[in-house]
C-alpha cells in the first residue's frame, strides 16, 4: 500500500478510531498523572530518602510518552492497520521509547543535582556545566540512535560534523577556552559551588554557579561578579572553604600599661570562650588564647584568635567580642589606653626642661 492508499484509508470515518487511540490515551495520561504523582509526592515526603523523589521527577514527564505509546500499542492490537501504517507504527513506537528513556535519564541527572549538589564530593562536583554536559550527551546519544532507527547513517554525519568542528573551533576559541577552563575548574575541586573565594582584584563572594562560559560569584552586597572562566582557571584567589570552612580570626587589642597582663590574658580569654559557646557560628570546641606582641606607643598590644564556622561569622563575632570585651574592662578597672605621646622641649638659651607628661 503506497502513500496515497494510507491517504484514502485513513480519510473513511470507520477507520479514525484506531488514529483516536493514542490522543485518548494522551487525554487520560494527563488526567492520571494530575492524581497520581500528587499522590506520590505526599509520600514521598514522609520518608528521609532522596531517590523517591528523584524517580518520581524522572518519570513525570516521559509518563505521558508511555500513555501514547499505549494508545498506539491498543490500535496497533485491536484495530486492522494497513502494512506501511503498521511499520510506521513500529518505529513511531521505538523512537518514543528511545525519547523516554532519555528524558528519564535527563530529569534524574537533574533531580540528582538539586538532590545532592551540596553534599557530593566525587571527582566531578556538580555544577550547572556539569548538568548540560550530561543531558548534551544523553540527547546526542538519544539522536544518534534514532537517526539509525529510521534509516540515516550517521557515519557522515559524524564526518562532516568532525570537519565542521574544525572551522567552527577557530572562530570560537574564546568560547571553548571558557568551556574547557569550565571543566578543569569543577574536575581539580578547587573552586567549588557554594565556596567563599577572594580574588586577586579584592572582589569576595560565594561561588553561585560555574557555567559553560563563566563563573557567578555573589557577593556580600547582593551583587553578581561575573568572571570568565579561562581568567578564574588562571586567577590567584583565596579559598576560604579549603581545607575547610572553619576558620580563625585575630582581632588586635591594647591595655595600658599599669595593668596586670596576667589579669588581662584571664579575662580576655573567658570572654571570648564564652562567646564562642554562645553565638552562633562560634566553634564551641575552640579554646581561645591571646598573644602579647608589642610595646605599643600608648599601650601594650595583644592579639586575640577565634574561630568560627564559615567566613562571614566573622562579622558577628568581632561585633560581640568587642562589646562583651570592654564591658568586661570596665567591670574589672581594665584601662583601654587613648593614643599619648611624652613632649620635651628646651627653651631658647636655657637648661632642657623636664618632659611635660603625657599628652593625649
Amino acid at each position: 500500500m503506497q502513500f496515497g492508499e494510507i491517504t484514502g484509508w485513513i480519510s473513511q470515518p470507520r477507520n479514525l478510531l484506531p488514529l483516536l487511540s493514542p490522543v485518548a490515551a494522551l487525554i487520560l495520561g494527563l488526567w492520571v498523572r494530575q492524581a497520581l504523582f500528587r499522590r506520590l509526592r505526599r509520600l514521598s515526603q514522609r520518608t528521609r530518602s532522596t531517590w523517591d523523589d528523584v524517580a518520581i521527577e524522572s518519570i513525570r514527564s516521559p509518563f505521558l510518552l508511555w500513555c501514547i505509546m499505549g494508545g498506539i500499542y491498543v490500535a496497533l492490537t485491536l484495530y486492522a492497520l494497513p502494512d506501511r501504517l503498521l511499520a510506521i507504527s513500529g518505529k513511531a513506537l521505538f523512537i518514543l521509547a528511545v525519547l523516554s528513556v532519555v528524558m528519564a535519564f535527563s530529569n534524574a541527572s537533574a533531580s540528582l543535582i538539586r538532590a545532592s549538589a551540596g553534599r557530593i564530593t566525587g571527582p566531578l562536583p556538580m555544577a550547572s556545566l556539569t548538568h548540560h554536559a550530561i543531558r548534551i550527551v544523553l540527547w546526542i546519544l538519544g539522536a544518534l540512535i534514532v537517526l539509525n532507527t529510521l534509516g540515516i547513517s550517521v557515519t557522515p554525519i559524524l564526518a562532516t560534523l568532525g570537519v565542521g568542528g574544525l572551522a567552527v573551533a577557530l572562530a570560537l576559541q574564546d568560547t571553548l577556552a571558557n568551556l574547557f577552563a569550565g571543566f578543569h575548574i569543577i574536575a581539580s575541586r578547587q573552586v567549588r559551588s557554594g565556596d567563599f573565594v577572594r580574588l586577586e582584584g579584592g572582589q569576595e563572594g560565594t561561588i553561585e554557579d560555574i557555567g559553560w562560559r563563566i563563573t557567578k560569584i555573589r557577593m556580600l552586597s547582593n551583587n553578581i561578579v561575573l568572571i570568565p572562566n579561562a581568567k578564574l582557571a588562571q586567577a590567584v584567589l583565596i579559598n576560604y572553604h579549603l581545607p575547610d570552612p572553619e576558620m580563625s580570626v585575630l582581632i588586635d587589642v591594647s591595655v595600658h600599661y599599669d595593668s596586670d597582663l596576667t589579669l588581662v590574658e584571664k579575662v580576655t580569654v573567658d570572654v571570648a570562650t564564652e562567646l564562642l559557646r554562645s553565638v552562633a557560628g562560634g566553634v564551641s570546641g575552640f579554646t581561645p588564647f591571646i598573644r602579647y606582641h608589642t610595646f605599643g606607643d600608648s599601650g601594650i598590644h595583644f592579639t586575640v584568635i577565634l574561630r568560627v564556622k564559615g567566613f562571614t561569622d566573622q562579622y558577628l563575632i568581632k561585633h560581640e567580642f568587642v562589646k562583651r570585651l570592654h564591658e568586661r574592662y570596665r567591670s574589672e578597672g581594665i584601662v583601654i589606653p587613648y593614643p599619648m605621646r611624652t613632649l620635651t622641649w628646651e627653651p631658647a638659651g636655657g637648661p632642657p626642661a623636664q618632659p611635660a607628661g603625657p599628652v593625649s
